[in-house]
């Protein structure tokens, strides 16, 4: 898609414009709710707050897979060498992915996306799919099942993590086995060295959770997923607060915008988005705009069939 068709080259600099003090400030943030939760669960010790914790942290883990994927796009920071760094070990390694790995990997997704060569394809092309199915996959998540699998996978070296698909590259475990033990370290220190475990918990549950739903609000069940145009193969869904707060965090969400111009950093999406709608970008693709995630999951998931009698 011609970008010029619709902004004009001052525009797309103001744009794709990168601000190392936004940057830190969306890793400060992400990491200040970290700590607020962690913190608001040492103070209330109730299996209530330790349940909203465990929600609120996988919620959060999503928050940095996310700003890792705008610093594999060198978007998150003006400064590549902020990007790199603060990527790594900010943002990728406490999620045991790795940035480069995933950055390869994602640029397949872009430059295929829209066609059956999309190395993300298998994420979502089943969409829609029966209610009975859907619980299933929901199930497995919620469970543990989800997480394990991509754990071992992790491990084996064949990068099974959801937010990392990239086979073949170097490893980057044993980065993510350090952030997480100084993580876990600055938790023991501050006398609650037990919630780690509950970071590890929303791993392996929540985190699997809410990046299967994001990645079906982006591509599943869309226009025409085979499509070269972005409002066919994506979509962009409106987030109230809450769904900001566990599935769409850091303007996620915008995700036609995103593939209509990947250059463009989180922080500039809603104001892009904002433009394209002023003018007519949407118009005879209302399909690519979606008023929540209720409403994705609405159309996504059919009502399974009652068996008929032997």
């Amino acid at each position: 898609m011609d970008v010029k068709q619709w902004l004009s080259a001052e525009e797309i600099a103001v744009f794709t414009s990168r601000s190392d003090l936004r940057g830190f400030w969306y890793v400060a943030f992400n990491w200040l709710l970290i700590a607020s939760i962690f913190w608001g669960m040492a103070q209330w010790s109730n299996p209530l707050s330790v349940f909203l914790g465990l929600l609120l942290l996988g919620g959060r883990q999503l928050g940095l897979a996310i700003l890792m994927h705008e610093a594999g796009h060198g978007t998150l920071f003006r400064s590549p060498v902020f990007n790199r760094l603060a990527g790594r070990w900010l943002c990728a390694y406490p999620i045991l992915s790795g940035l480069e790995a995933y950055a390869l990997s994602h640029r397949g997704h872009h430059a295929l996306a829209g066609s059956t060569k999309d190395p993300d394809l298998a994420n979502y092309e089943a969409y829609p799919v029966s209610s009975g199915s859907f619980q299933r996959k929901i199930f497995r998540d919620v469970t543990g099942q989800t997480g394990v699998r991509n754990l071992l996978a992790l491990f084996r070296g064949s990068g099974g993590d959801l937010m990392t698909r990239g086979e073949g590259h170097p490893s980057t475990l044993a980065q993510g086995v350090a952030a997480n033990l100084m993580l876990a370290m600055v938790l023991f220190w501050s006398g609650v060295g037990e919630l780690y475990l509950v970071w590890v918990l929303a791993y392996l549950t929540i985190y699997p959770l809410t990046a299967r739903i994001r990645q079906l609000a982006e591509h599943g069940n869309v226009g025409n997923l085979f499509d070269a145009d972005p409002r066919n193969h994506t979509r962009t869904t409106r987030g109230n607060w809450i769904e900001r707060l566990f599935i769409c965090p850091n303007q996620v969400n915008f995700h036609c915008e995103h593939h209509f111009m990947a250059s463009v950093p989180c922080y500039r999406l809603q104001p892009l988005h904002a433009v394209l709608q002023q003018r007519g970008f949407y118009v005879d693709y209302e399909h690519a705009l979606a008023k929540g995630y209720k409403s994705v999951l609405k159309k996504a998931i059919f009502k399974s069939q009652p068996q008929p009698l032997a």
